[in-house]
């Protein structure tokens, strides 16, 4: 299908919660210059004439008070903010299973799930052992997407994938074995939903990872995946920098600082 056919995708990222962190925290080596440097949380929505994609499903309130994270909002509830219903939502992309990106799953009965097939394997196989890379899962996650495998709803890949005109997969494993990114076809053209193949901007721009790894070479070859995927650096949109509410526009003025439009260029 040319360009010129796909359809075009509505996308938005929902801020949903934040934490307090120092600069030497999102470095592997730390940072010379350490400061402040705080931490959001997102779930992404890409809107398309006829069909609509999750992209994550963050985690709950009871997660955050675990992990001592500042909890804002519900993410699945904050879809209505966008007229949507989790009970109608047919499909949800996950880049990976860390519990920041997983954790609402149950919140959608009717959705397939899109994964890569690796990450299933890391977060059930022998790395687990390693309290290192187990602290960044919730077994409960890990154990339900199990059970919705054995109930039909989850669709395994294993590398590049066209999961529908206009939305693309797309196999970045480091930061996490399995880890993928996502291209959503917009009205300013493909725009890169980096998830953690890229935390903050500044770690591609600086070629520093940040410092969960579970392949450091990995996470640097993802920095350059994301370049060769994306029009523009712009069309670049990191996992978990406050700089993208900063960036981009509310949808309207009453969603300021809760929900931001991907598909305009940046304005700032």
């Amino acid at each position: 299908m040319g360009e010129d056919a796909l359809p075009v995708y509505e996308l938005f990222a929902i801020r949903y919660a934040t934490r307090a962190a120092m600069r030497s925290d999102h470095f592997i080596g730390g940072d010379p210059h350490d400061g402040p440097m705080p931490m959001d949380y997102f779930l992404w929505v890409a809107i398309g004439p006829q069909r609509s994609f999750v992209i994550d499903a963050g985690f709950t309130a009871e997660v955050a008070a675990k992990r001592k994270r500042d909890f804002l909002r519900c993410p699945v509830d904050a879809l209505g903010l966008l007229g949507l219903s989790a009970d109608a939502i047919g499909d949800v992309i996950l880049t990976h299973l860390h519990y920041d990106h997983v954790g609402n799953f149950a919140r959608f009965p009717k959705a397939e799930f899109h994964l890569q097939e690796p990450e299933l394997h890391y977060a059930v196989g022998r790395y687990m052992r390693y309290p290192r890379l187990a602290h960044s899962f919730e077994v409960d996650d890990v154990v339900g997407i199990v059970r919705l495998n054995y109930a039909h709803r989850v669709r395994f890949y294993n590398g590049p994938a066209e999961l529908a005109p206009g939305i693309t997969l797309h196999p970045a494993p480091g930061h996490s074995a399995g880890l993928q990114f996502v291209k959503v076809h917009t009205a300013r053209g493909w725009v890169v939903v980096a998830s953690d193949v890229t935390h903050f901007y500044e770690n591609m721009e600086t070629g520093r990872p940040f410092t969960t790894a579970f392949h450091i070479g990995g996470m640097l070859e993802g920095f350059d995946l994301l370049r060769a995927a994306a029009p523009s650096p712009q069309h670049i949109v990191p996992g978990h920098d406050p700089e993208v509410m900063r960036r981009y526009p509310p949808p309207r003025p009453d969603l300021a600082g809760i929900v931001v439009r991907l598909d305009v260029p940046p304005i700032a």
